[in-house]
């Protein structure tokens, strides 16, 4: 019995993540980081940013589509 309820639980854990990156459009993109200094930004250089840096992810659009908000 604990079993089952053991592998019942995984199954909806993995359901709920599958569901959950189907929404959030994680699957249409075939990398997490658009370059490497993009990844190096992400890892290292996120506590001190600068002009450059700031410069680099508009030119190379790090951070995806903006999306306009109204409240």
């Amino acid at each position: 019995m604990k079993k089952l309820c053991l592998v019942a639980f995984i199954a909806l854990f993995l359901a709920g993540c599958g569901t959950s990156a189907q929404q959030s459009e994680f699957w249409k993109h075939d990398t997490v980081y658009k370059s490497w200094g993009h990844l190096g930004f992400s890892w290292f250089g996120f506590k001190n940013p600068t002009a450059e840096t700031g410069q680099k992810s508009q030119d190379q659009g790090w951070w995806g589509i903006p999306i306009e908000y109204t409240p």
